[in-house]
């Protein structure tokens, strides 16, 4: 092929490639599209994080904890502290701490996490009984109000105002119900058949009871009154805000993300273990069961109830054989009184009475010398070998 040829080709590959080009220009339409990548991580870490934008939003400053040890450094005049962490583990000294600085004037809003037992007349919820409420389920009123079914949004919350001719409306768990036997409430919100917000006054500050926060949560803030209702909790004031932070442990970390580190590691150290634990050298064969002979058991058995129970227990072993053996001899052996036995015992051994009775006396309670015992154990075996 010559170059003439070369250059056509080439000539026409552009052409085609820019007919091309002004073809999908002409035919392309250019758009936006937005992907959704999910909530943020700092939404993810935080679920109020929605009610804390908002508020700020509204020249409220807000800051949150996880913990109450930043309570001493809040000044409770003017601020509001949201309690919407698991206070499960709450003990009586934090409860006060908290009652303390609510009745200084500070402005406290949290969740009844326990229902009232009427048998042990208290919660598993230490705050919600100091301030004697009382949170039951709804579904076990017994008496619900009479315009109940005539309300239009049963399931919402209302909340009325003074000067305003309609109610404010929240998205509470309509599941619980707070009830106020002491009548210390000065305000609350009802839906049609419960009560789940609770307003009342504590030393010169207030405490603002509700069923439930997740109307606070995202996205259910944006719902209905929710995040007004919030803001007209804590109007005027600072906020910090207190919500569950658990974390998960470094073991679960590190099981979630790393678990076949973790069982190679595993599997190493049960190497180990069996490396570390291997005999070294030849197994030894186990004792013969017969290697002994019966006077070493015997003298073995000797030497235990020697060393556990004493002297006594041996000699008045050996007495007590004796005296078997001279009943046996001897009939009537246990009518005759002790002389007569000694006197028994002479006549069949052909041994002194003074030796017999040497013998058989109680052994005394002090410990013997070895001789002594020796001589004491000789003398009743040679008793007993002549019966």
């Amino acid at each position: 092929m010559n170059r003439r040829a070369l250059w056509l080709i080439g000539a026409l590959i552009v052409a085609l490639s820019g007919a091309l080009g002004v073809y999908l220009y002409l035919k392309a339409t250019p758009y936006q599209a937005v992907v959704d990548h999910g909530p943020s991580p700092a939404a993810q870490a935080n679920p109020y994080l929605a009610a804390e934008m908002f508020l700020r939003s509204h020249g409220i400053t807000v800051g949150h904890a996880e913990s109450l040890a930043v309570l001493p450094e809040i000044d409770p005049r003017r601020h509001t502290l949201l309690l919407f962490n698991d206070r499960s583990k709450m003990t009586p000294r934090q409860v006060d701490q908290v009652l303390n600085w609510a009745r200084a004037g500070g402005r406290l809003v949290f969740v009844a996490e326990a229902l009232w037992d009427e048998k042990t007349g208290q919660s598993n919820d230490l705050l919600l009984d100091r301030v004697q409420l009382h949170q039951s389920l709804s579904k076990d009123l017994k008496d619900p109000p009479p315009d109940a079914d005539d309300d239009p949004w049963p399931n919402l919350t209302k909340l009325y105002l003074e000067d305003e001719d309609a109610p404010a409306y929240a998205g509470f768990d309509t599941a619980f119900h707070l009830d106020d036997p002491k009548n210390l409430a000065q305000a609350w919100a009802n839906s049609a058949r419960a009560t789940h917000m609770m307003q009342l006054p504590y030393g010169v500050g207030t405490i603002t009871v509700v069923t439930d926060a997740d109307l606070w949560k995202t996205p259910a803030i944006a719902r209905h009154d929710n995040a007004w209702l919030l803001w007209y909790l804590s109007a005027d004031t600072a906020v910090t805000l207190l919500y569950n932070t658990e974390h998960d442990g470094l073991l679960t970390l590190l099981w979630r993300y790393f678990p076949q580190a973790i069982v190679a590691l595993l599997a190493l150290i049960g190497l180990w273990l069996w490396h570390v634990g291997v005999r070294h050298g030849p197994v030894q064969a186990p004792a013969p069961s017969g290697r002994r002979q019966l006077m070493e058991h015997l003298r073995a058995s000797a030497d235990f109830i020697l060393r556990h129970n004493g002297q006594q227990t041996l000699l008045q072993a050996l007495q007590q054989d004796v005296l078997r053996r001279a009943r046996h001899r001897h009939p009537g052996f246990d009518q005759l009184n002790v002389a007569e036995q000694w006197l028994a015992l002479s006549r069949l051994t052909r041994q002194p009475t003074r030796a017999i009775s040497q013998a058989l006396s109680p052994a005394p309670k002090r410990r013997l010398s070895s001789a002594e015992f020796c001589r004491q154990v000789a003398h009743l075996q040679a008793l007993r070998n002549s019966l």
